[in-house]
């Protein structure tokens, strides 16, 4: 299998690419006015290495500096519950695989490796919006769906 690592504050740009990879296969837009932003802010949350929010990403083993593949996640504190006493929770994003690189186990590398920075953590529960492309992985890690349903708002 071919090996993750934690991304680093080098990794923004080609983090930022793939997330808009992911969001365009969810809902094509041309907006690229949120990408400089985004950068900016994934090198400082990278560079902190005790921080809430974790990356993996494989490299693209035909292009220097490119990624082939991530996975993002971010601790999550809420008061504590009868399944989860603590409050402490996970919240999965960002997964995505570059389209001339799928099917090789890049995602699944990635997932497993931010599944075990979770554990490392103790995060026991983890949420995430899967794909329909996406589930079958999800599922193979032991994701299930759950009753509820989600809903926003923006301010």
């Amino acid at each position: 299998m071919t090996p993750a690592r934690r991304a680093t504050p080098e990794d923004a740009e080609e983090l930022v690419r793939l997330r808009k990879i992911m969001l365009d296969s969810l809902q094509p837009s041309d907006d690229i006015a949120w990408q400089p932003l985004s950068v900016r802010r994934l090198r400082e949350v990278l560079a902190d290495p005790d921080g809430g929010l974790m990356a993996t990403v494989v490299d693209d083993p035909t292009v220097p500096g490119r990624l082939a593949a991530c996975a993002t996640g971010a601790v999550e504190y809420r008061l504590g519950s009868p399944g989860n006493p603590e409050g402490r929770g996970g919240h999965v994003f960002n997964v995505c695989t570059d389209p001339d690189m799928r099917r090789r186990g890049y995602s699944r590398a990635c997932m497993e490796a931010l599944l075990g920075w979770f554990k490392e953590r103790g995060v026991r529960k983890l949420d995430l919006h899967a794909s329909a492309e996406g589930e079958p992985l999800y599922a193979s890690l032991g994701f299930t769906r759950t009753p509820q349903p989600a809903m926003r708002l923006r301010l």
